[in-house]
């Protein structure tokens, strides 16, 4: 038991330090790289950006500068079954398959679109697999069924994923794993068939990368942050921050928080706070550590130091949503402390692939019971200090991206 205890210690501590999700600093601890059906499981942090660079033999955080880096979204959804926050910090996050598409014209490779019908698709799919290429796609969470996600979460989409192999009537899928994960080919095809917007979309990488292209790549990248992050959008851009900001607080707006959960769904909402920021959850986290060590690189590939005392900017911001996070959600609140807990539980199972299965299974129904049912004490208290924290990082973003769009010019 202490020897559990000092490992999840020191995971969460690499956490803290890389950005990392759960599994894949355990992973790195523990020293697990296996290979199945000829693939490496090399874990990752964003998930289209870990899984276009394990298809270009390039470094993850490279590749996620280069594709556009940071971002920012804020969305309050109020549906049937209640109130859905969506949280985003990456480029384009609300346009699939955008960051891969810059990369491709960045790099020079050549990235090939296909959709079409299931039959189709998983022909497609096999074709492709045969001849040695893994396909990129975009399955939904509820649908794909290893996430264990409820049912109030059908159809409401999913992250990239790499398929590399079938077997039998499975398909091979990395999800930043570290185990072997399979999903029935029956799953498969549903899930990436649920979302009409972009139904059966799948990515192949033809060719390879110019090395001649990597530094005006680079370049590019950066530039294109300063510009997304610039525009005044209050849905897409930083003034998502400072939107949200207000509505912590605001008691007339319909959209505050202390109007849409007067009658409930806190609980959930700010365990999707705590999940949308921390590497611990489906999608990887805030990335501003990830960004951070593009910068580095950036520093040495265009060999402009200032780029990397841009990365320690970044990094500090990184701590400014560590701390909201925590304050949003605080550990010494039982319930809370038990969900943060149930997080980390299923990240690992996922993480352990077809063998973490059953742990995920029970984890996530008493995840779900708890996150949608039970209420949240302290509310006035909480939305305070978060609407104050949000307004600080917002300040703190806005002042970093004016003094990149320096630094890229040095």
């Amino acid at each position: 038991m202490t020897d559990k205890k000092q490992l999840k210690a020191r995971i969460r501590a690499r956490m803290a330090k890389t950005g990392e999700r759960y599994s894949t600093a355990r992973a790195h601890l523990v020293g697990v790289a296996p290979t199945d059906h000829g693939w490496t499981l090399r874990g990752g942090q964003d998930p289209e950006s870990a899984a276009l660079a394990k298809q270009l033999g390039l470094d993850e955080a490279l590749v996620f500068g280069i594709s556009g880096g940071i971002g920012a979204g804020y969305i309050l959804w109020e549906f049937s079954h209640g109130p859905v926050l969506t949280l985003a910090f990456t480029s384009r996050w609300q346009r699939i398959a955008e960051p891969s598409r810059r990369a491709a014209e960045r790099l020079g490779f050549t990235l090939n679109e296909q959709t079409g019908g299931a039959k189709t698709a998983t022909r497609r799919l096999k074709e492709n697999l045969d001849a040695g290429r893994p396909v990129m796609v975009w399955p939904d969470w509820f649908n794909i069924g290893y996430w264990n996600a409820p049912p109030t979460l059908d159809g409401h989409g999913g992250h990239a994923v790499l398929a590399y192999a079938i077997d039998g009537d499975r398909v091979h899928l990395d999800d930043r794993n570290h185990s072997p994960l399979t999903v029935p080919i029956d799953d498969f095809e549903r899930a990436c068939a649920r979302v009409g917007s972009y139904k059966n979309l799948a990515l192949t990488v033809d060719g390879e990368v110019d090395p001649a292209r990597i530094a005006p790549a680079v370049q590019t990248g950066i530039e294109d942050v300063v510009e997304l992050l610039s525009q005044r959008s209050d849905s897409f851009s930083l003034p998502a921050w400072r939107k949200w900001s207000r509505m912590m607080t605001d008691q007339r707006n319909k959209k505050a928080w202390p109007r849409v959960f007067a009658d409930g769904g806190l609980l959930n909402a700010l365990a999707s706070v705590w999940e949308g920021i921390e590497p611990a959850g489906m999608t990887g986290g805030n990335h501003r550590g990830l960004f951070a060590d593009f910068l580095d690189q950036a520093a040495g590939i265009l060999d402009r130091p200032a780029l990397g005392e841009e990365a320690e900017r970044w990094r500090e911001i990184g701590g400014m949503w560590h701390g909201l996070a925590e304050a949003a959600f605080p550990a010494d609140i039982p319930v809370v402390a038990r969900i943060r807990e149930l997080v980390e539980t299923i990240s690992t199972a996922v993480g352990d692939g077809d063998a973490g299965r059953e742990t995920c299974a029970k984890a996530a129904e008493e995840l779900w019971e708890l996150r949608l049912r039970e209420p949240f004490p302290e509310a006035e208290a909480v939305f305070a200090d978060m609407g104050a924290r949000i307004a600080e990082i917002h300040t703190a973003e806005t002042a970093a991206v004016g003094i990149l769009e320096s630094a890229t010019k040095l």
